[in-house]
């Protein structure tokens, strides 16, 4: 698969929906069909209750999984198997404790064939791209939370896919290093511009990162109930961003979509509708 034509999106699900049977009958619809498109370069974050799918959609993106209906296309061609044109970066890293910081970036370009010179010298550009040029012969752990998350940051850039998809990267990391992480990624991302589809719980991340944001409601048979453009100027800086009366009416505007959802996946009745704010 080539990412030769940039006038189709990077990524557009079309009517793609997940289901599954049980034995001895019945069915059970967790993604009813929806369509979700990414353009070239652009970067969308998916927000949703818990167990809405979010991650789902991202696996039928990744070709990791196959829709109950509907199609994938990437770059406009069909997706039948593993998305090769992706990268992925879930939320647990995928680092090899065995092997350092420099080795577990590398290891992605010698798996395709390259030299492990030449990969080693990539691996390293990568890892002073993130910040730890000093850090390569340390192992997992020898790192802190963000230090690890940086180099799976690498690991997986270092491949230079065309997308990005991101299973609340930043999850596990307290709010200060979650905060770092999110202008790294930010900062990488604006040299490049890749298309990113970011799953996330926190809508102010989403809404400081993305140019899009897409909303499912509460499942089961979730759906996007929500399409928000996010029209605040970039470059960002995060910190910043985050007071603007521009960024507070968007929140509003969007937190008054996800509301319900969020009380209808706790249990919780219209007469709490204070509480899940």
């Amino acid at each position: 698969m080539t990412s030769a034509s940039t006038n189709v999106p990077a990524v557009a699900l079309k009517g793609v929906s997940v289901a599954y049977g049980f034995a001895g009958g019945g069915r059970y619809e967790a993604v009813q069909p929806v369509d979700v498109s990414v353009e070239d370069g652009e970067f969308v974050a998916i927000l949703g209750p818990t167990g809405c799918g979010k991650s789902t959609l991202l696996n039928i993106a990744a070709g990791l999984m196959p829709p109950s209906s509907g199609t994938s296309l990437i770059f406009g061609e069909r997706l039948s198997g593993l998305n090769t044109v992706a990268g992925y970066l879930f939320q647990q890293d995928a680092l090899m404790p065995w092997k350092t910081s420099r080795d577990n970036v590398a290891i992605g370009l010698e798996v395709r064939g390259m030299a492990r010179a030449e990969a080693l010298k990539q691996a390293d550009a990568f890892l002073k791209k993130v910040g730890l040029a000093s850090f390569g012969d340390r192992y997992p752990h020898q790192l802190s939370g963000g230090q690890k998350k940086r180099v799976a940051l690498a690991q997986v850039l270092v491949r230079e896919p065309k997308i990005l998809l991101m299973d609340e990267p930043f999850g596990p990391l307290d709010a200060q290093t979650r905060l770092i992480m999110s202008e790294l990624l930010l900062d990488l991302w604006q040299a490049d511009r890749k298309a990113v589809m970011f799953v996330t719980h926190d809508l102010d991340e989403a809404i400081a990162l993305s140019d899009r944001v897409l909303v499912m409601s509460a499942g089961p048979s979730s759906k996007i109930i929500g399409d928000f453009t996010i029209g605040l100027a970039r470059p960002r800086d995060i910190a910043e961003v985050r007071s603007l009366p521009e960024f507070h009416i968007l929140h509003n505007k969007i937190w008054n979509c996800l509301r319900d959802e969020v009380r209808k996946t706790y249990g919780l009745s219209d007469s709490k509708a204070g509480a899940a704010s």
